[in-house]
This record gives structure tokens, C-alpha cells and sequence, in this order.
């Protein structure tokens, strides 16, 4: 069995897996010995892969190799994978968007791959031709309210929404429309541009706010499974072969 660890900004996302079947998954803010214990205790993990943006990767991992499993650290710039890389610099690509591009490779790796993660960080990361070619980052929808609240002394903060207006009638009903049609327009602008180059092409859609596009933007598909989750155990069955 394999442990995944994915370390992200505000959580942790911890995936015991065998094959390619989840098991459990678990989600929470920090992982201690207790927790990982716990884990060891209810599975036979025999290997475990960290992946982290927020730079206590190495920490995590001893906690996991003390419990006995054979345990890597996922770096973009020298841990091998089973795809090309073409980004110029490998050290500070974020492990999540490479781990994303091999996940989908693994799943969708006969066509030409758009993967957008609506995150913290809204990314657009391409895998063409077998190789993860690079992207785009702009703010996420969170971020985006979050900067409208912050950066002026008058508008409130509001949130993402489901519901498509022409006009917003009040203050925090335009704030909602202007952020979450903006966005809207920005990905189908990208959608367009890479269906108009790639003939055989999939469009994923992943991360916390990608329920709220995947109807307003046709022709995508929610990835509901995580492709981080499963290119960091193709990473992880890759090394140990």
C-alpha cells in the first residue's frame, strides 16, 4: 500500500492507496506522530511520498520513514517522473501543478491536456505530446474577494456563488458577478485558445471552487479524483520501479 501526503497552503491531504483504488482519505490542517501513527496502525503502508508548499516536507517525511515505510520527497527539479518537463525552472514549479500534468497523463495520456486548478491560486498547466509544457497563475476566487475587501475602504466581502445575473441591483451582488463572471470569461478564453490549437484534447477541471465552473464552461470534465493524489502515487510507483 502507498501513503500520499499533499501539503497544501491551509491543509494537508493524506491518501492511503492501493493500486490505484483509494482506500481513506484524510483531510486536516497538521499532521503529528500521533495521526500518522494511527494510520500505520490501521494499514500496511510500505511506501510514502511528501509532496509540500509550504516547506516542512522533510520533517513530515523522517515522521513517516520512523514508522517504517520506504518514503520520498517529491521535487519537481530532481525527483524523476514519468513525463517530459519543459518548465525552465524546475525548483520553482509548485509540486502540486507537476503532480497535477502526471496524474492526468496517467488518466487521459492519449490527448493533448489542459488542467485547470481553482485553488488559492487559479493555475492553467498543459501537458501536450507527453511533456508538461507550463502555465499560467492568476488569483483564485477566494483571493479575489478577499482583495476587494481588503484593498478599499467601502465594498464588502462577499462569496462565490452559483447564481449567473446579467446585473448585480446590489453592491455585494455585483462584487459576486464581477468576480465569478470574470473568472468564468478568463478560463473560456483559455478553453477556447487550446481547443482552437488541440484537435484531441481533455480539459480538466479540479480544486475546491471548480464546481462552480464546470456548467457555466462546456466541453470539461470535474476530476473529482484528484489527479495531485494520483500523479504523486504514478511518481511513487515510478520510482520504486
Amino acid at each position: 500500500m502507498n501513503l500520499i501526503i499533499d501539503i497544501g497552503n491551509s491543509r494537508a491531504k493524506i491518501v492511503a492507496m492501493e493500486g490505484d483504488r483509494i482506500l481513506r482519505e484524510w483531510v486536516i490542517e497538521n499532521i503529528d506522530n500521533q495521526f500518522v501513527g494511527a494510520i500505520f496502525e490501521e494499514y500496511d503502508i510500505a511506501r510514502a511520498i511528501v509532496a509540500s508548499t509550504r516547506g516542512n516536507e522533510l520533517a513530515i517525511a523522517d515522521m513517516v520513514e520512523a514508522h517504517g515505510a520506504k518514503t520520498i520527497i517529491f521535487k519537481p527539479a530532481t525527483t524523476p517522473i514519468p513525463i517530459g518537463n519543459d518548465y525552465h525552472t524546475p525548483e520553482t514549479l509548485g509540486a502540486d501543478r507537476l503532480a497535477a500534468a502526471v496524474g492526468a497523463w496517467a488518466m487521459y495520456g492519449d490527448r493533448d491536456i489542459m488542467i485547470v486548478d481553482f485553488g488559492t491560486a487559479i493555475t492553467i498547466d498543459y501537458v501536450v505530446d507527453g511533456a508538461f509544457k507550463g502555465g499560467n497563475i492568476s488569483p483564485g476566487v477566494t483571493t479575489r474577494f478577499r482583495a476587494l475587501a481588503d484593498y478599499t475602504a467601502r465594498l464588502p466581502r462577499c462569496y462565490a456563488t452559483e447564481e449567473v445575473l446579467d446585473y448585480g441591483r446590489t453592491t455585494c451582488e455585483a462584487i459576486e458577478q464581477g468576480v465569478m463572471r470574470g473568472v468564468e470569461h478568463e478560463i473560456r478564453g483559455y478553453v477556447e485558445a487550446f481547443s482552437g490549437k488541440n484537435e484531441k484534447k481533455c480539459i480538466i477541471f479540479t480544486g475546491g471552487d471548480a464546481k462552480y465552473f464546470v456548467k457555466r464552461i462546456k466541453n470539461t470534465i470535474f476530476a473529482d479524483c484528484e489527479p495531485v493524489v494520483f500523479g504523486l502515487n504514478r511518481i511513487l510507483d515510478y520510482n520504486a520501479e
